[in-house]
């Protein structure tokens, strides 16, 4: 390990052990627990009803996407058609991979389908896409397939975020920013050559004490993955999955006559956080971040300030959390470090696999 690396680190566990001392006592609750499935989605609607899914590279069983039902057992959504492993359903018409699910403010869900044969594999043709549930009715409602303008050979689709009339999606494989104009469904593909979307070469993925590794051995490193629009919508943040943080004004995003040299200068940095594995806002603008390295969830104030919300061992890889209409943050500890595919091929999650809610004092 470099230097530079073993000082970062120490600096990160410094701040956790301050962080530990600001974090209130108060209990998880399990919200819905599995013996089959790595659920690193959740999503709330304003019913109150929990969705959770999972993409099957990571050896999981049972529906991709799935609502809890009232005993908070896992039913398909919207339907099995939609979660059938049947060869025989179009690629367009069936999930493959799915990785994130957001709900927006028009009561929808977007389910997001990375569309790939496996981790590190390739874009099955067609599969890719943006499957969109009207939550009031269960039924699907638009399916947006990603164009070869916009995928590449290793893509990896990873989650969305909305402004206005626009919508953003990171690329985890490739490493670039979708920008999706959601009054015609066009799409395009920037930041490609900025080193903002790359994942850095002198910083690895540490939880438990022990890096990642990818299925060749080498350490995992994961492009641009987690992010987040402002309130205000005016801003996109993002990152590698390994960090640092970075900003653009959404207004040079949605501005297709900008070249990419122009549009790159657009980017600011914003802040040296640690592995991120995925964020959340409250009603009053705060960020919420998971901490890999210490199994933490912090918030980042309006002011600035950056103080610890809840740390568990239990919180292992929260992938990506969710606020519900109560304020109540969900807390899907998806383990994903423990799967097999990082692990020589022996699954090391710790069954079952939960679902937390935490109730926050703001």
């Amino acid at each position: 390990m470099h230097m530079k690396q073993k000082k970062w680190l120490h600096a990160l566990a410094l701040t956790a052990c301050a962080g530990l001392a600001q974090a209130a006592e108060r209990p998880l609750e399990v919200v819905a627990q599995t013996h089959d499935a790595i659920w690193n989605a959740v999503a709330v609607d304003d019913a109150d009803n929990v969705y959770v899914a999972g993409p099957r590279w990571t050896g999981m069983k049972g529906p991709s996407v799935s609502r809890l039902d009232a005993n908070r057992r896992p039913q398909a959504f919207p339907d099995a058609r939609w979660n059938s492993t049947d060869n025989s359903i179009p690629v367009s018409e069936r999930f493959v991979n799915v990785n994130a699910l957001h709900r927006d403010d028009q009561g929808q869900m977007w389910i997001v389908d990375a569309g790939v044969s496996d981790f590190g594999g390739h874009v099955i043709p067609g599969a890719a896409k943006l499957v969109v549930v009207d939550l009031h009715t269960g039924k699907t409602t638009k399916v947006i397939t990603f164009n070869s303008d916009v995928i590449r050979d290793g893509s990896y689709i990873d989650d969305i975020r909305f402004s206005g009339d626009h919508a953003y999606l990171t690329d985890a494989g490739v490493p670039g920013i979708i920008v999706l104009d959601l009054k015609n469904d066009s799409m395009r593909r920037v930041l490609d050559t900025s080193p903002a979307v790359k994942a850095p070469t002198d910083r690895d993925i540490v939880l438990s004490g022990k890096v990642v590794r990818a299925p060749n051995g080498q350490a995992l490193r994961v492009n641009s993955d987690p992010l987040e629009t402002s309130h205000d919508g005016k801003w996109l943040y993002f990152a590698a999955l390994e960090g640092p943080w970075y900003r653009i004004e959404t207004r040079w995003l949605n501005d297709p006559k900008l070249s990419p040299a122009v549009l790159a200068e657009k980017i600011e940095f914003w802040r040296d956080l640690p592995p991120v594995g995925g964020t959340a806002l409250d009603k009053q603008g705060n960020f919420y971040f998971s901490d890999l390295a210490t199994d933490t969830v912090k918030r980042i104030r309006t002011s600035g300030k950056i103080e610890t919300v809840v740390s568990d061992p239990s919180l292992h890889w929260v992938d990506a959390p969710t606020f519900d209409r109560e304020g109540r943050l969900y807390l899907p500890a998806a383990q994903v470090d423990r799967v097999a595919l990082f692990n020589e091929g022996v699954s090391r999650v710790q069954w079952p696999l939960r679902v937390y809610r935490f109730n926050l004092d703001q």
